[in-house]
């Protein structure tokens, strides 16, 4: 059974939960998945939850200011982490404040970036000159509830965001962390990771361990920074306090992961120092075949150079020799998108050509 908490109350959620922890008769672990409304449920109801489940003991407060960009964005500041520039307008008299300076292209994102993809399809854009500022700001903001932000530009290709997954435990102590890059990204430029490569970068890994240390952290953590070539510096991006959903790209010669150190150290076992197998890939097959048809048809990806970018991928999102049923899947959802975009399509085609839409 498949239980959605977006569908019903808090209260419903919890109780749900409790009696599959009585269910299972002792006491289970309970981890967030990737999904930032599943961690801020836990994180909201940790309380009630701890009645019937074990997880790490984190402050609400700071689950919900690392979460808010616009929070995190000040956090980072304070404690003196690198931050892209950044501005929080509260009206289009701000957004055109902000032009009278503004150097393009800018990010447009969402101080809560579910709240915007839920309003208008996308959580980040990327806008080139004034108009399609703003163009973009009256059709995504909400001016009874402002959510946008804008951010600077940090140039550079996909392998310019580096990654760090890790797993700290009660005392802050980051037990086991790993760092990697992206090399593409889905959808193209401002996406998730589609394909990604472990890399050692000691800045990042100290960067991002200092920070938590100083805010208490607990728990697994999935963060994001961008390399600056004109400074030199990692600029913080976004921090998840969460599996992140390129976890598996992170696993070590020992086969240990973050999941698996949360689960070692929860249950009062030894969580053995472990370092990533350098130059180790990961791939989401389906969300890279679609960026590399784009990045193909933007001139930024030639033939032979997809066929090298898959040297050294080590395990797929969804293939496996030991269960076929998960591609199988992928596959006949894909089947299923397209279908329906084509249908859409079409649907379109004839409203706009009808007599009715002529005359």
């Amino acid at each position: 059974m498949i239980w959605n908490i977006e569908n019903v109350s808090a209260d419903e959620s919890v109780k749900y939960l409790l009696g599959v922890a009585q269910s299972i008769g002792r006491r289970p672990l309970l981890i967030a998945s990737a999904d930032d409304s599943a961690a801020l449920f836990v994180a909201h109801n940790a309380e009630q939850l701890r009645q019937g489940f074990t997880f790490p003991r984190q402050d609400p407060a700071l689950v919900n200011m690392l979460y808010d960009k616009k929070q995190m964005y000040y956090l980072a500041r304070k404690l003196h982490v690198a931050t892209a520039e950044t501005a929080f307008p509260q009206s289009r008299g701000d957004v055109l404040d902000f032009l009278k300076t503004a150097v393009f292209p800018i990010m447009l994102k969402g101080i809560d970036g579910t709240r915007l993809k839920k309003r208008t399809g996308v959580k980040m854009l990327v806008v080139h000159n004034e108009r399609e500022l703003l163009e973009a700001y009256d059709s995504m903001e909400d001016p009874r509830d402002p959510n946008l932000m804008l951010q600077e530009y940090i140039p550079g290709g996909d392998d310019t965001v580096w990654m760090f997954n890790g797993y700290f435990n009660e005392c802050s102590e980051c037990l086991v962390g790993f760092t990697g890059k992206k090399i593409r990204q889905c959808p193209v430029y401002t996406g998730s990771t589609s394909l990604g490569i472990c890399l050692n970068n000691q800045i990042v890994e100290k960067t991002t361990k200092e920070f938590m240390k100083a805010i208490a952290y607990k728990g697994v953590l999935d963060i994001g920074y961008r390399y600056d070539a004109r400074d030199g510096s990692y600029k913080l991006l976004d921090v998840n306090p969460r599996i992140g959903a390129t976890f598996r790209l992170f696993v070590a010669e020992n086969g240990m992961d973050v999941v698996r150190a949360f689960y070692l150290d929860l249950t009062g076992q030894t969580v053995t120092p472990a370092t990533a197998k350098e130059g180790r890939k990961w791939i989401v097959e389906d969300r890279d075949l679609a960026s590399c048809w784009r990045y193909y048809r933007d001139g930024k990806l030639k033939f032979r150079e997809w066929l090298r970018s898959f040297r050294g991928v080590e395990e797929a999102a969804f293939a496996s020799l030991n269960d076929p049923l998960p591609v199988v899947a992928m596959g006949l959802t894909d089947v299923r998108k397209l279908l329906a975009r084509v249908f859409k399509t079409r649907q379109r085609e004839v409203v706009q050509f009808s007599p009715s839409r002529i005359l």
